[in-house]
């Protein structure tokens, strides 16, 4: 039943890497990406500041109403709100005279009046930055320039709103900010206990983007703590920490996350995300080969094998041929996800042919595709229908 149960997470791992592959557009290690209020304020019709007025309670036959005078309009269509002028609407809404609100709302279909939302709460901070925040049509790049500014701000709407910009962001436009990064005040709210744990993973991604050896020291210090809870955002500190401190950080890794057996499940794989994340964004700080090298480190675990397979495949990886034939169905390697993806490993090598190859009957074939063939030809031998499902289902990036 324990092992049962292993394999079913690693399942769910499966699918939560799939989502992933289909936000590649995001940051990497951000929580996911929610409607920011710079794109609701351009996706209304009018947008207002407004002082609560007055309101009437609910009773058991009506919900009671509340209203609000409007102080200042960042958004209006048509001239249809008026500065001065109050605006009702319906459910009491507690409240005192002067706290203040922010009202969105959509035109009518006949054009003529505002249908307003929900009021939310603001103050005189969160309201300046809502309504100075840069269009959403600017270059992201130019938009983060102001958002960075309010990172971690003691307004917690401002700074849920400002991280949200961040993970909403592609990687490669957040790497553009470079000197503009507060790199003292990110230090210190990776190392501080106080900073909301779903937020570490950018903030390990950002120091590692603009920090030095201190900062690389800080963050080791970090991810070498001992835990045995969920640490969310690990695998943006790490990869923060690859950034800084390329190939010897990864030896760190190797150590303290792929070989250590000890460690948590969810830490190792947290450094395999890493790992990855080097491979597609790293930009050549650390080799290729050296990625798989690490990569290649977690083949002994039974509960990740299928994903380390799948990723030596898209890696090219053609050394372990020999030995993925002897791993098949093997001890408890004898698991279908397994097999499926040893299977999916041949079939790849077997057709990876380079493009300037010798073509023609007597063309001269890699060693991996020739050795490929050949296992896949006594895998099919061996267990027909196991291959047969794998290439039923082989994945896009297999093809």
């Amino acid at each position: 039943m324990k092992r049962l149960t292993k394999f079913l997470a690693t399942s769910l791992v499966v699918v939560a890497v799939w989502l992933a592959a289909q936000m590649t557009y995001a940051c990497p290690f951000c929580a996911a990406p929610s409607l920011t209020m710079a794109e609701q304020v351009a996706q209304s019709d009018a947008t207002v500041l407004v002082q609560w007025a007055s309101g009437v309670k609910g009773t058991e036959d009506s919900a009671g109403s509340t209203t609000f005078e409007v102080k200042q309009i960042v958004r209006n269509f048509k001239d249809t709100v008026k500065v001065g002028e109050k605006v009702t609407l319906p459910r009491y809404r507690a409240g005192k005279v002067g706290d203040l609100f922010m009202l969105m709302g959509t035109q009518t279909e006949k054009g003529k009046s505002i249908e307003w939302g929900s009021p939310l709460e603001v103050t005189e901070a969160s309201f300046n930055y809502i309504s100075q925040a840069p269009s959403p049509e600017l270059p992201v790049a130019k938009r983060l320039e102001y958002y960075v500014k309010f990172l971690e701000f003691s307004d917690q709407l401002v700074a849920n709103d400002a991280y949200g910009e961040f993970a909403n962001a592609p990687y490669e436009d957040i790497t553009k900010l470079g000197s503009k990064m507060p790199r003292e005040k990110i230090r210190g709210w990776v190392t501080n206990p106080e900073t909301p744990a779903t937020r570490l993973g950018l903030y390990g991604l950002l120091i590692g983007l603009c920090g030095n050896a201190d900062d690389g020291k800080a963050i080791e210090a970090k991810i070498l703590q001992k835990s045995d809870d969920f640490r969310l955002g690990i695998d943006g500190l790490i990869s923060g920490y690859l950034l800084l401190n390329g190939a010897k950080g990864l030896d760190v890794i190797d150590d303290a996350k792929l070989r250590n057996k000890n460690v948590p499940f969810s830490e190792t794989y947290a450094a395999m995300q890493a790992i990855r994340f080097m491979w597609q964004y790293g930009d050549g700080k650390i080799e290729q080969e050296r990625l798989r090298a690490s990569m290649r480190i977690l083949l002994d675990r039974p509960e990740l094998a299928d994903l380390v397979i799948a990723d030596l495949a898209r890696w090219k990886d053609w050394s372990l041929q020999e030995r993925m034939m002897k791993m098949y169905g093997e001890g408890e390697f004898n698991i279908p996800s397994i097999k499926r993806a040893i299977i999916r490993y041949m079939l790849v090598s077997s057709k990876d042919i380079p493009k300037d190859a010798t073509a023609g009957e007597n063309a001269t074939l890699p060693k991996h595709v020739e050795r490929g063939r050949a296992y896949v030809a006594a895998l099919r031998e061996k267990d027909g229908k196991t291959v047969a499902e794998a290439e039923r289902f082989m994945l896009p990036l297999d093809k």
